[in-house]
């Protein structure tokens, strides 16, 4: 993959041990958090994201959840969140969710979109990255984490 993950995700779009009661906040979290670090409308980028979960759950089961949209132009940018609590997010396992990528890509991104998706799904499915993830007590240790697995 051509993409390199400081491209999408910047230190300051992590974050750990967010408090979210419900999916519509942590949602409502990632929209403010991208929009806030990428210069994008976070009505818009919720309006996508919510669009999307309307689809089917992108909860892939084992805690983790990809949310994930298609907007406009601009260029790809991600945030990455554990939450100090599980959450219910209509997960395929149906079990609660507490680490959160969300991937926001440009509309005609469609390659690139796949590409990342596949990445990321990949770098989840290991459930040692997946601890090491939760075990980061501050965003600096979370990005660390992601950034070394990334490059692996």
């Amino acid at each position: 993959m051509t993409v390199s993950l400081t491209e999408i995700l910047r230190p300051n779009s992590v974050r750990a041990g967010v408090r979210c009661a419900s999916k519509k906040r942590c949602l409502e979290s990632i929209a403010d958090l991208i929009a806030e670090v990428s210069g994008r409308d976070a009505g818009d980028l919720l309006d996508n994201l919510n669009a999307r979960e309307r689809l089917g759950s992108t909860g892939l089961g084992q805690g983790v959840a990809i949310p994930h949209c298609r907007l406009g132009a601009g260029t790809t940018s991600a945030a990455l969140l554990t939450l100090d609590s599980p959450i219910e997010f209509g997960a395929i396992d149906d079990g609660p969710v507490d680490l959160l990528f969300a991937l926001v890509v440009p509309e005609d991104a469609c390659e690139e979109h796949l590409q990342l998706l596949a990445k990321l799904a990949e770098l989840f499915s290991r459930a040692d990255f997946c601890e090491r993830l939760r075990g980061s007590q501050d965003d600096g240790a979370l990005f660390s984490v992601i950034q070394e697995a990334w490059q692996a």
